[in-house]
């Protein structure tokens, strides 16, 4: 007996939850995240299983867990890939305190220390784009200025030596989180004005108007 299909709202539940979780791939983390800024109703549910999970962490001291994690990646990350979501409702409905209390554990590690990877500003400073690295984690944060008029949007490239740009995301009110590796020296951060939601073509369409090449003077 097989089980039987998952709705829409189980779906968006279940997508919801496995964001909040962080246990997606990094390509649906990314299609997760632009569906929080574009659908409220999705965004409502990611910030319900926010809102179930935070308190779970009270009860938890910080204290120093030097071969924790090897174990808690082998637990949340397991080969070979965790199976596909159909009945992921009923999995987590036994596993999901456990997930919980992984994640919690992984809380008690000191946060890594901040790295700026590059500064993208305007001659006159009036906008910029901070580029800084937590761990795996790359931030683009806009510390001066304002976005994209409406209908507009600043759209992220990378360009490594000779090759086209490739989309890191779009730049909004709050912070891009990205995995990504510190790019070497030679490659080019850019910032092009796009139509809202990226551009269409998967290549910069509008002006470029911030740059900025790793390793220049």
């Amino acid at each position: 007996m097989t089980d039987a299909p998952l709705t829409p709202h189980e779906e968006g539940e279940a997508l919801a939850a496995e964001y909040v979780l962080g246990v997606l791939p990094l390509a649906e983390r990314a299609e997760a995240e632009a569906r929080v800024r574009r659908d409220p109703v999705f965004a409502a549910l990611v910030t319900d299983w926010e809102s179930r999970l935070s308190g779970l962490n009270d009860g938890f001291a910080p204290a120093p867990a030097p071969d924790l994690l090897p174990r808690i990646e082998a637990r949340l990350f397991p080969k070979p890939p965790v199976p596909a979501r159909r009945g992921l409702l009923g999995w987590l409905a036994g596993a999901g305190v456990a997930a919980v209390l992984a994640l919690a554990s992984i809380a008690t590690f000191a946060p890594p220390r901040p790295e700026l990877v590059a500064t993208l500003a305007t001659a006159d400073h009036r906008l910029a784009y901070a580029i800084t690295r937590f761990g795996a984690t790359m931030q683009i944060t806009r510390v001066a200025g304002v976005p994209a008029v409406p209908g507009q949007v600043h759209e992220l490239w990378l360009i490594a030596p000779g090759a086209a740009p490739v989309s890191l995301g779009l730049l909004q009110d709050r912070p891009l989180l990205i995995t990504h590796e510190t790019p070497p020296a030679g490659f080019t951060f850019a910032v092009s004005i796009e139509p809202e939601g990226g551009s269409p073509t998967g290549q910069p369409t509008g002006p470029v108007i911030l740059t900025a090449t790793l390793g220049a003077a």
